[in-house]
């Protein structure tokens, strides 16, 4: 299926997703080997060094491919659930849920191929930029350094595949959308029938609980084989996923409770049931935010905990951590610049996904726009269901992202030379206010730019939107 203008302007985040994906996987690799180099080179008893920061590579490679893929589902359901009338007008004529949803899968593949090649350059030429300012700073030594490697194809592979498999992923309800939906408004499910849908709940509250424990797991090995940060991770990704699944039914109530907070009024109260009303729209664009919290926190917590850790294992045997001090440094300000990637992933998808739900609400909103409501008020009122959707997104990605942190630094480094074993999370709580702010802002400008777009349609117009 060829994309159209029109379809390429609404996955253009998910290129751009898909780009910084591959980017932030290709700079890592050629940024660590040109590390593992400057390591080896320096003269310092080097192998656990050289080794935590190969790992290091690995997990935050596989962390970027598994963000990039949720925010790229997160963003295909949101396109599915605006398309859901269209789907079944071309199923009231023939055409089968299974051919609809092939569609998509091509559509992702070529989001997905896209942006990997364009991303692939974009990390080649980003670690050409950080070694030669590196070197020009004098933070790194001058040398002959590798930048183009067999391995660097593997992100470039990765993201085209996780793309498709995730688009695939995101259009799942097209197998849901009847021929009937066509003639009548095609909604979503209900509270009551996300809550009614038990296994699925059961099974999200079962890879949750167990992902927490292997987490658990992975910071008891990490006290004696650095190898327990491989078990974080996948304790990790397991705990998030079971989030992501029990999202629709957890969050809307979250919002609920945090609404009450802004007053009894006819804007304030409509924002707070919203929430419930459309506990999926609620769920995804929520789950949006949650991830870009979630990753920020748990960056800055690893980083961290892992410097905090590191000259703990210093002061109490220093003889064997001599010299160490650049390296730490560099170390350092090279994945807090890398972190900055995945950031950036998940702030377009949560703009992104905002964005659309509220281009979607076309009907609704002009409907309350024929029941009365100013074009003041509907602004107020998707104002009102940002803030909180800000507060519990904010909320529940600090619990987590400081949880996360922790594990993987604590499993990475916990059981090195004059370690001080299991210690307390190390939160930088001026970055953390930072998020704060930023994911305030950034919910607030994806709200208010296209429900003004939205409320200049007059209320007829918008009444007879598809």
């Amino acid at each position: 299926m060829n994309l159209t203008v029109h379809t390429v302007r609404e996955h253009a985040p998910s290129i751009l997703v898909a780009g910084l994906s591959t980017a932030f996987g290709v700079s890592l690799i050629s940024i660590t080997g040109v590390l593992t180099q400057v390591i080896r080179d320096s003269g310092v008893d080097s192998a656990t060094l050289t080794f935590i920061l190969s790992f290091i590579a690995v997990v935050f490679v596989v962390i970027a491919l598994y963000v990039g893929a949720l925010v790229t589902a997160n963003t295909f359901a949101t396109i599915i659930a605006g398309r859901v009338r269209t789907i079944a007008l071309l199923r009231l004529i023939g055409s089968s849920a299974a051919r609809q949803r092939l569609a998509v899968a091509r559509e992702g593949l070529t989001v997905g191929v896209v942006g990997a090649l364009m991303g692939g350059i974009a990390g080649v030429l980003f670690s050409l930029l950080v070694v030669y300012a590196g070197v020009r700073s004098g933070a790194l030594p001058a040398g002959n350094y590798s930048y183009l490697t067999a391995t660097m194809l593997l992100p470039v592979l990765a993201v085209a595949l996780t793309t498709t498999a995730a688009s695939w992923a995101g259009s799942r309800r097209v197998l849901s959308v009847s021929p009937m939906d066509a003639l009548g408004a095609a909604g979503e499910s209900s509270f009551s029938e996300q809550t009614a849908r038990r296994v699925r709940n059961r099974v999200a509250l079962a890879v949750f609980v167990s992902g927490d424990l292997i987490l658990v797991a992975g910071v008891l090995v990490g006290l004696v084989d650095p190898l327990g940060v491989l078990i974080g991770l996948v304790g990790g990704i397991f705990s998030f996923t079971g989030v992501v699944l029990g999202a629709s039914v957890i969050m809307p109530r979250a919002l609920r409770l945090i609404g009450r907070a802004f007053g009894t009024s006819a804007t304030a109260r409509l924002a707070r049931e919203n929430a419930v009303r459309y506990p999926e729209r609620s769920a995804r664009t929520t789950i949006g935010l949650v991830i870009g919290v979630t990753l920020i926190t748990t960056f800055a917590v690893t980083v961290a905990s892992y410097q905090s850790l590191i000259e703990a294992a210093q002061e109490s045997m220093p003889g064997v951590y001599a010299g160490v001090d650049p390296l730490l440094a560099i170390t350092v300000t090279v994945f807090s610049v890398l972190m900055g990637f995945s950031a950036l992933i998940a702030a377009i998808g949560m703009v992104n996904n905002f964005s659309l739900n509220v281009l979607q609400r076309t009907r609704e909103l002009g409907l309350l726009r024929a029941l009365g409501f100013t074009a003041r008020q509907i602004r107020r009122m998707i104002l009102i269901e940002s803030a909180q959707l800000s507060a519990a997104a904010v909320v529940v990605g600090l619990v987590l992202g400081t949880f996360y942190g922790w594990a993987g630094a604590q499993s990475l480094i916990g059981g090195i030379q004059g370690s001080p074993g299991i210690v307390v999370p190390t939160v930088p709580l001026v970055l953390l206010a930072v998020i704060v702010v930023a994911a305030v802002a950034l919910t607030a400008v994806a709200s208010l730019v296209p429900s003004r777009r939205a409320t200049r349609i007059t209320p007829v117009v918008a009444l007879a939107t598809e």
